[in-house]
């Protein structure tokens, strides 16, 4: 199974986002726990590269069979997309729509997932390469917003990034998306910083078991 067949059948990325190295290490294995397959390490763009990467390498390496697989999220420049390739990243996410990321996403042989908002950007996206549309922001836009969507662009496979919650999850698949990125409300800072993994294996499971 290649990696966009992945995340079209798990369908929930959990973004792990600030954390230092072992904190991310610890919140992939819980999530990896609770059922959830596909992690997303986002760069911060005050940072070095070697700050986000060491990251995504570490997941990388501790899972060599697949199990989990990692990606990049927050991804703005080529050299990103570069860096995130040579530490092991399957698939490239990004908050905007910029042709040159996705073509060198493309040219490197990883998923490439770009945000848009409007109906143009997501066309265009996906006229440039997109395997799947980042729908972002999806809470302030709504399901209802990503349903109306379908209509004219059901053949882009969309994803809804912001804001997703068990409580609105549903909706969001029964809109019409393929994925969604989940952070906060799986990657909970409060558990994290009290050592509290099991509880995020425990929100893991909730999500897998809701999309089931």
């Amino acid at each position: 199974m290649d990696v966009l067949e992945r995340i079209l059948e798990k369908k929930i990325i959990a973004i792990i986002r600030g954390l230092k190295l072992e904190e991310t290490l610890k919140t992939a294995d819980a999530a990896a726990a609770g059922g959830l397959s596909l992690v997303e390490v986002p760069f911060d763009q005050r940072q070095p590269l070697a700050y986000t990467t060491d990251k995504i390498k570490a997941v990388a390496d501790r899972y060599p069979d697949g199990r989990v697989l990692v990606g990049a999220g927050t991804v703005l420049t080529i050299q990103q997309v570069q860096a995130a390739k040579a530490a092991g990243a399957g698939y490239i996410i990004t908050p905007t729509s910029r042709e040159d990321v996705i073509k060198e996403t493309k040219a490197l042989g990883m998923v490439a997932m770009p945000g848009a908002m409007t109906p143009s950007e997501i066309e265009q996206c996906y006229r440039w390469g997109a395997d799947i549309v980042k729908v972002f922001p999806s809470d302030n836009l709504g399901a209802g917003y990503i349903k109306a969507l379908q209509g004219p662009l059901s053949y882009i496979p969309m994803a809804a990034v912001g804001g997703v919650d068990l409580d609105n999850i549903l909706d969001f698949f029964d809109a019409g998306v393929c994925a969604v990125g989940i952070g906060g409300n799986i990657v909970n800072r409060k558990m994290i910083e009290t050592g509290d993994y099991k509880g995020i294996e425990n929100l893991a499971a909730e999500y897998t078991a809701k999309i089931r």
